[in-house]
């Protein structure tokens, strides 16, 4: 449920602060004073777009809070999306929501964490139902009329399934229609095939030039190399006081030092050893690197003619050799779909038909769920239309076949007669906004039960209805209330004295600036409201109060 909502600077209302009750709760006031200001707040909870015209004329900002009460299967969804975006869901089921919103930009935040607007959009969608003032037009558009039924039949895996396999039909067709624009054509696919002759005669690994224009340095340079290499190496170990001589001398004196101090020239000894042996590593190994390099003049010349080989591809595929195998790769694919046309049409067309036949399957246990649904919603919204006064009303629901596609292979029409005699005919047809006001009933009614969602919103729901009509439609909101919250705006007393919570809303004019109130009535007050919807008067006061006892 709603606990609190509070409203500062938003549209008239300089600062407001409501506290919700369970069940039912009723606002009400004079056409005009703002009523609907409340349902913005809400819906600003919930994540609707914001401009600045929202924002009272005067301010700089406006601001918008409030707590939600969360339990159950709800309050598990939630945190699941809650989770996703890094945020922890209270152990107690409370989210604050809340919302600043200023000319240059605006702020949300759940339990004051920062939020996107589609994170508020999805919570919303599993917190709250509106049903606005002008929602008698969405009963009448048969997309929506077949969303309500899915609802009603909870066929949400059912539907995810069928798009699932629409959405890789459409990937199909996607890479059919890529695989016909890319078909090269015949003189298109010579020249592939000459490039790719081209290419594969030079035959070029992943790196080559690398490792050839580093071995054409060293062997450019190969004559100076192998000198200093060998010198190098004769120095160590080969030429006259050579270092290894060197070391022999240093050993002979260790050796005699040894006679006077046998373990204290031992570890000299060992290091001389291991120096000796890294010396004769370091000459043979300067040696074996002067033999690698010195390359011959036949050798030198291939080195630069495959060198020039290479320069020509990246020129021309490149500019790097690793451009040059994607492009080898590239044509060989359209070479391949050019020579195997066919064979790819052929394949296109076996995965088509899987599809075509898995989404046939998935549309028949739509539609067979659809039917049963059909019935059923159909029995029910024709009991609750004889509760609101259509005693001789017929609802059904019609339901034909339609092309395959994301959401089925259905089409559906909502069907109705007010009167005995007159066959149904589409709904959008044939009924008044009055009669649309109650059908509107009748169908939230069924929803409400299928549904998890645990608050409603009704934004003048008794638009051109009165009288006893009026009474039937404030039991029905009662009977609502038994296990949803219902926020409802009312211009009727026979559904406004039903309420467990009111509201009143007024606008006051102080100098040149308009202030809308919003208060919630005691008991004294209610009466004096109920009174007011009734015409005033002390009569009006009297059945005011009689109505609010019953």
């Amino acid at each position: 449920m709603l606990k609190w909502m509070h409203i500062e600077n938003l549209a008239l209302v300089e600062k407001a602060d409501m506290e919700f009750g369970e069940g039912f709760n009723v606002i009400s006031g004079e056409t005009g004073a703002g009523k609907s200001v409340i349902m913005g707040g809400v819906s600003l909870l919930l994540g609707e777009r914001a401009d600045r015209s929202m924002i009272r004329i005067g301010a700089e900002r406006c601001e918008i809070s409030g707590e939600f009460q969360c339990s159950g299967i709800t309050a598990q969804r939630i945190s699941e999306i809650l989770d996703e975006a890094g945020i922890a869901m209270e152990e107690n089921g409370s989210l604050l929501v809340r919302r600043t919103i200023t000319a240059a930009s605006g702020r949300n935040f759940i339990n004051e964490s920062p939020v996107t607007l589609q994170i508020l959009r999805k919570i919303g969608e599993l917190l709250v139902d509106i049903h606005g003032a002008n929602e008698n037009q969405h009963l009448l558009k048969v997309h929506n009329q077949l969303e309500m039924l899915d609802r009603f039949a909870n066929l949400t895996p059912e539907l995810e399934k069928n798009r699932a396999v629409w959405a890789q039909l459409s990937e199909l067709k996607t890479a059919r229609e890529e695989f016909a624009a890319t078909m090269p054509s015949a003189e298109e696919t010579a020249r592939y095939r000459r490039d790719a002759a081209e290419i594969e005669k030079a035959n070029p690994q992943p790196d080559e030039d690398l490792m050839l224009e580093e071995r054409h340095a060293l062997a450019a340079h190969s004559k100076s190399i192998i000198e200093l290499a060998l010198n190098a190496a004769n120095a160590l170990s080969e030429c006259d006081d050579s270092i290894a001589d060197r070391i022999g001398t240093i050993r002979r004196l260790l050796l005699d030092m040894e006679k006077f101090d046998p373990g204290g020239t031992e570890p000299f000894l060992q290091m001389l050893d291991t120096a000796a042996d890294q010396i004769a590593t370091l000459s043979s190994e300067l040696s074996s690197h002067a033999a690698d390099v010195d390359i011959d003049e036949g050798e030198f010349q291939m080195m630069e003619e495959r060198l020039r080989t290479l320069q020509t591809l990246k020129r021309r595929y490149g500019p790097t050799l690793e451009d040059v195998l994607l492009h080898l790769q590239s044509i060989r694919t359209k070479i391949d779909a050019y020579d195997n046309a066919e064979q790819h049409r052929q394949e296109f067309g076996k995965q088509e038909k899987v599809l075509l036949d898995e989404l046939k399957k998935q549309c028949a246990v739509l539609t067979e769920k659809r039917q049963k649904a059909a019935t059923a919603i159909a029995e029910k919204t024709a009991e609750e239309l004889k509760k609101l006064s259509f005693r001789k009303a017929d609802f059904q629901v019609h339901l034909d076949a339609a092309e395959p596609g994301p959401d089925g292979a259905d089409k559906i029409e909502f069907m109705f007669s007010a009167n005995p005699g007159v066959p149904v005919m589409p709904l959008r047809d044939v009924a008044s906004s009055g009669e649309l006001s109650r059908v509107m009933l009748a169908v939230k009614t069924i929803l409400a039960e299928a549904d998890a969602i645990p608050i409603l919103i009704f934004d003048e729901i008794d638009a051109n209805i009165g009288g006893e009509t009026a009474s039937k439609v404030g039991d029905e909101i009662v009977a609502l209330a038994g296990n949803k919250q219902i926020l409802c705006i009312s211009h009727l007393p026979q559904i406004a004295s039903r309420a467990m919570t009111h509201f009143n809303v007024s606008k006051e004019t102080v100098g040149n600036t308009t202030f809308t109130h919003i208060r919630k009535l005691d008991s004294k007050g209610r009466s004096n409201e109920i009174a007011r919807m009734l015409g005033g008067g002390k009569d009006a006061l009297t059945l005011a109060e009689k109505m609010l006892k019953e």
